[in-house]
Formats: structure tokens, sequence, C-alpha cells
């Protein structure tokens, strides 16, 4: 079987719910995502409760969780060297996520940071993560496109990437924020990308209308991505999307492309199944 990094979303799609979900019925859920076989699931994030205020109960759900039967990892976002060091403490959590924008106007969007203060901040969460043993994904946000009107091109993404793999991030999610990322550019990032650069785990984090989730699976991994984060319904995305179409990459979808083209994955389709159920029971 072709190694594949699947990533569930479950924080993704909850975070923009205003109606709060009890905190029981995020632990009935992620415990039946832990069944499916997913790489890892992004749990949960250590961010202000005041910002995203359904994410205020990760470190009860993490402590909750049941993972003796489970091989999935869990992963939390965080914005800044506080959550960071809030992560760092849960023995639970195996990865940190951190949201790098290539966007000046994105990233004073979403963390009130410009770019120079973020790789500051970035150079220290580094550091925590290797002096705790954690594991580090940076997504870099804008990175299919820029709506905001800052400089955009696959070689300012490239540059990126190259900056990120000299300070030693070896996993890097490229996300497509709003929903704009074009066949052609997918294609192009990654057929570029993942060869410069070969100690660089290099994702697909795409938020998507449905009806385009199955050409933009295909024209990422055609062009030799393996690591892609979905969310099941494509539940989720960016409330700045300012489109309620555009939701995270469906699981569904997902695996519809790998059914088709025959390709073998780790995802147990029962229990799939039941999580999708349980999805459904979650997001009322």
């Amino acid at each position: 079987m072709e190694s594949l990094d699947l990533v569930e979303c479950p924080r993704d799609a909850m975070q923009g719910v205003k109606q709060w979900i009890p905190t029981q019925q995020k632990i009935v859920y992620a415990q039946a995502l832990l069944k499916v076989g997913f790489s890892t699931l992004d749990i949960g994030s250590f961010v202000s409760p005041k910002a995203i205020p359904q994410m205020r109960d990760t470190a009860e759900v993490l402590n909750a969780l049941d993972r003796s039967e489970s091989k999935t990892e869990l992963l939390t976002i965080v914005a800044n060297l506080r959550g960071a060091v809030d992560a760092c403490a849960h023995p639970e959590v195996d990865w940190l996520g951190y949201p790098f924008s290539i966007s000046e106007n994105f990233q004073m969007r979403n963390t009130h940071k410009t770019i120079e203060e973020s790789k500051i901040v970035l150079e220290q969460i580094i550091n925590l993560t290797k002096e705790n043993d954690k594991k580090l994904v940076v997504y870099l946000s804008m990175g299919f496109g820029n709506p905001y009107g800052d400089p955009w091109s696959p070689a300012i993404v490239a540059h990126w990437v190259d900056y990120l793999s000299q300070l030693g991030v070896s996993t890097i999610s490229l996300s497509d924020t709003v929903g704009s990322a074009s066949l052609p550019i997918i294609e192009q990032l990654f057929t570029t990308l993942i060869p410069a650069f070969p100690k660089v785990a290099l994702g697909a984090h795409l938020h998507t209308r449905f009806t385009d989730a199955i050409p933009k699976i295909e024209a990422a991994y055609s062009s030799g991505c393996r690591r892609f984060d979905t969310a099941i319904k494509g539940y989720g995305g960016c409330p700045m999307a300012k489109d309620e179409l555009v939701g995270n990459l469906p699981t569904e979808k997902l695996l519809s492309f790998f059914s088709t083209h025959k390709i073998e994955h780790p995802l147990n389709p029962l229990h799939f199944e039941a999580a999708y159920n349980q999805c459904l029971k979650t997001f009322i």
C-alpha cells in the first residue's frame, strides 16, 4: 500500500459553528474518528476562547479520549507561543499546527501579526516542539493564490517553502484558505515543489465547493501529493471565504476518488460509516 497521510479535521469543521457543541458530543465524535484509521486527527486548538469559542474545551476533549486501540496521532492548532506552551503540556498532543500566511493582510486578520512578527513566533515554536518531542506542521495559507491584493506567484510560494525548510520544518500544508485554487496552479505547485524539496512532506489543505472537490483531488494526487486534510461532509472552511458553499475538502470525496482509481488506503469503511453517522448527529 502506498504511503498516504490522511488528516481528518473535526477542529476545522467545528470552529465556525456558532451554536455550542457539547463537550461530550465532541468526545464521542472524536472517539469514532479514532477508529477509522486516519494518520492524524486535527482535534482542537489552543487559541483565545474569545476568538474561537467553540474550541475552549480542547483540553477537556483531549483528556477524555481513549487511544489505546488507535494509531491515529492528535494535532492541535496554535497561533502564538502561549498556545504552543499549552499544547506541549499535553502528552496526548503529537502535532502542533501553526498557520503562517504569505499574505500580510491575511496574517493580520488571522493572528494579528505581521509576517515578520509571525516569523519570530514560528522560530520560538520550532524550538519548543524540539524541546518537548512534538512534531510540527506549518499551514502555508494563501498557498494557492491571494484575493487580498498582496503579491502572489508560484515563485513566492517556493520562496516560503524554502524558508521554512531552512528552519527545519519538514511538514508543510499548502492551504487554499478561500477556495480559489485553480487546477493548473495546484498541478504547477506540487509538480514543482515536491521534487525541489524531497525532505519536506507537502500536503494539501483545500477549501472547495463540493462539486469541485474531485477535480482538485485528482490535480493534487496526480502531481505527487500524498497528504490530504479533509472533513466529513466538507463541514467548516474559512469564515472569511464569504461563500457558504466553500467548505473543507469532503472526506467522502477523497474516498470516492481512491475507489474510482483503485488506490489502496488505510481507512476502515465500516468505522468510517459509523463516524459519518456520528458526524450527522454532531452537526445538527
